[in-house]
């Protein structure tokens, strides 16, 4: 980092923040504040929506993803589309109807006050902890890469989100996204080229493509589990021996293939967009219902390709690693103050042996390159063998120098895929383009933050203070609550991320904590929307007994987290219906209920 990049990184998120709270202040009524007076056009909608899913963990943690695991991370991304046509279809009309604030102001009118308290509160449970983990994510990296107290890093991006997302509420929030976008892509795509750029001359476009997927990095779609042939139980010799049973329980602990992506990750998908009221109040700022579904469409086309070029930015560094060796261990900061323990002499064997084995394995990475050319099947057999054994290798020594890091320095996180593409930033992308890069982690962290907080205090006033705390208040009354609440929650998300450490990948961090309520949400929805008999207190004790189940899931199996939104959603339908037959009297639809 040197002068250009701080300008680079500053400018930037000075001339956000002001901007956004510049055109949006003085909100001083309740519909211009939580819902943006309703003037946003279909373009913006979209961009809202991308804009607060894309969190920085995408950025941080994404291109590391493909660099260790290949891109089947984006078949979570396969229900999406799908769920954008159902919530544009029957999720949309019914909140325009109503004129609602927020989406549990519906359950309500359909059931009654406690089913919309619970949803509320497992809303605020949920995006609150999300809203620690986003601000957690670029916080500790950043952190650790420019060598600033978390404190410091916590402090400066929750207090960017609080000036301008107080100041303008919802209208703020939206406005400011298109900027964050903006930087955020521009970023992103001048990274990839940058990385493309630094390969070597004599390696075309299409080699890097063969030299990936030879690699097994361009595994995007599977219909069995990437690794099975290492899970195959003891005296079975290949897949075609395994039972049916066998394959669909090996399916159903795999965190990511065609079927949790199809099917798993469509009810992830329709709570999120159709219930989470930090996207529902991107779409419900829209000036028509035609606008929001156009927006909401928009978000399901251009989704996947967003993601497949982040993955694409981790698989070009991968092939660039190929031919620079990479670091043994990229939290380099980490690194260096265990070098300086008494396990520091282990560490520099280890790293030894690490770079011994990485030139062999360029050697290999070469004669693939020369198979490919020469499109030898013999060769290109013999050399990928080669280079995946090394890389394997590699993997051990890594593995070797996560365990003695864990020893020297006790309680610190060994778990670096989050540091790669970061630290490939940092040590080989010129100045400018380095403060532009920190930019687009901040904005990123910004952007999602801010529509979190916007979602959380619109909950917290509209469903919770306003409906049975105090009725009576006035327009400006609510807008300073609203205020208030922000700040509230800015506050704890600043203390939670102060305070947490996550082992997981953060990228599949956000998205388990998220499993582990959405699917009772869009449960409770579902019977809203599509099963007029049902009544309130039917779907409230259901829905407390699937968030039990769903919590035991998590804590005592291995169940892929994506199946939590199916076993939860299942739970409270089939639990309300029975609850509903067997209690007294029949249920009564009111006029909350779709025709």
């Amino acid at each position: 980092m040197n002068l250009i990049d701080w300008i680079v990184l500053f400018g930037t998120l000075l001339f956000i923040v002001l901007y956004g709270a510049y055109k949006t202040r003085g909100s001083q009524n309740i519909q211009g504040y939580l819902k943006g007076d309703n003037n946003m056009k279909w373009w913006m909608i979209g961009v809202s929506i991308m804009a607060t899913q894309a969190s920085a963990i995408t950025f941080l943690s994404t291109p590391g993803q493909a660099i260790e695991d290949g891109m089947r991370f984006i078949q979570f991304y396969f229900g999406l589309p799908l769920a954008m046509i159902i919530i544009s279809v029957t999720m949309v009309p019914i909140y325009y109807r109503l004129k609602v604030y927020t989406a549990y102001e519906y359950l309500e009118s359909r059931f009654d006050l406690k089913t919309r308290t619970l949803a509320a509160i497992l809303f605020l449970m949920l995006r609150g902890l999300s809203a620690g983990i986003t601000l957690y994510a670029p916080s500790i990296v950043l952190a650790t890469i420019l060598g600033w107290n978390i404190f410091l890093t916590t402090t400066l991006i929750g207090l960017f989100v609080v000036i301008y997302t107080v100041s303008g509420g919802t209208k703020a929030v939206s406005l400011t996204q298109r900027q964050q976008m903006t930087v955020i892509m521009s970023g992103m795509l001048l990274a990839g080229g940058v990385a493309y750029y630094m390969l070597p001359e004599y390696l075309s476009f299409g080699d890097t493509i063969n030299l990936a997927g030879e690699l097994g990095k361009f595994n995007m779609v599977n219909v069995l589990p990437a690794d099975i042939d290492s899970k195959l139980p003891e005296g079975v010799a290949s897949v075609d021996q395994l039972s049916l049973l066998q394959k669909v329980n090996m399916v159903l602990n795999d965190r990511y293939n065609i079927w949790t992506g199809l099917i798993a990750s469509t009810f992830l998908f329709l709570s999120y967009f159709g219930t989470d009221q930090s996207q529902v109040a991107r779409y419900l700022g829209g000036k028509s219902i035609k606008e929001s579904r156009m927006g909401l469409i928009f978000n399901g086309l251009l989704k996947i390709p967003m993601q497949f070029v982040i993955l694409f930015i981790g698989v070009l560094v991968f092939v660039f690693y190929l031919f620079n060796q990479p670091p043994v261990f990229h939290n380099q900061p980490l690194y260096k103050t265990a070098l300086a323990t008494e396990y520091g002499a282990t560490l520099d064997s280890l790293n030894t042996s690490y770079t011994k084995v990485s030139a062999e394995k360029y050697a290999a990475t070469q004669q693939l390159v020369k198979a490919i050319e020469e499109d030898s099947e013999a060769d290109k057999k013999t050399a990928r063998t080669k280079v995946l054994a090394l890389q394997k290798e590699e993997g051990s020594i890594r593995n070797e120098v996560k365990t003695t890091i864990g020893q020297a320095v006790p309680g610190a996180k060994t778990q670096d895929r989050d540091f790669i593409f970061l630290n490939f930033v940092l040590t080989y992308l010129p100045h400018g383009i380095i403060g532009l890069l920190l930019a687009v982690m901040f904005s990123a962290a910004m952007s999602s933050m801010a529509s979190e907080l916007n979602a959380l205090a619109s909950t917290t006033t509209v469903d919770i203070y306003k409906r049975s705390v105090k009725a009576d208040g006035s327009d400006k009354h609510y807008v300073q609550a609203s205020q208030g609440f922000t700040l509230m929650w800015a506050m704890l998300a600043m203390v939670f991320a102060m305070l947490a450490s996550f082992a997981e990948n953060l990228i599949q961090f956000v998205n388990i904590v998220g499993s582990l309520f959405y699917g009772t949400i869009l449960g409770i929805f579902l019977c809203a929307f599509y099963i007029k008999r049902v009544q309130g207190t039917a779907v409230f004790w259901s829905a407390l007994i699937a968030e039990a189940v769903v919590l035991a899931c998590y804590q005592f199996t291995d169940i892929a987290f994506l199946l939590y939104n199916i076993i939860g959603c299942a739970l409270v339908i089939v639990l309300s219906l029975l609850f509903q037959l067997f209690s007294r009297g029949e249920a009564t639809v009111d006029q909350g209920s779709p025709g």
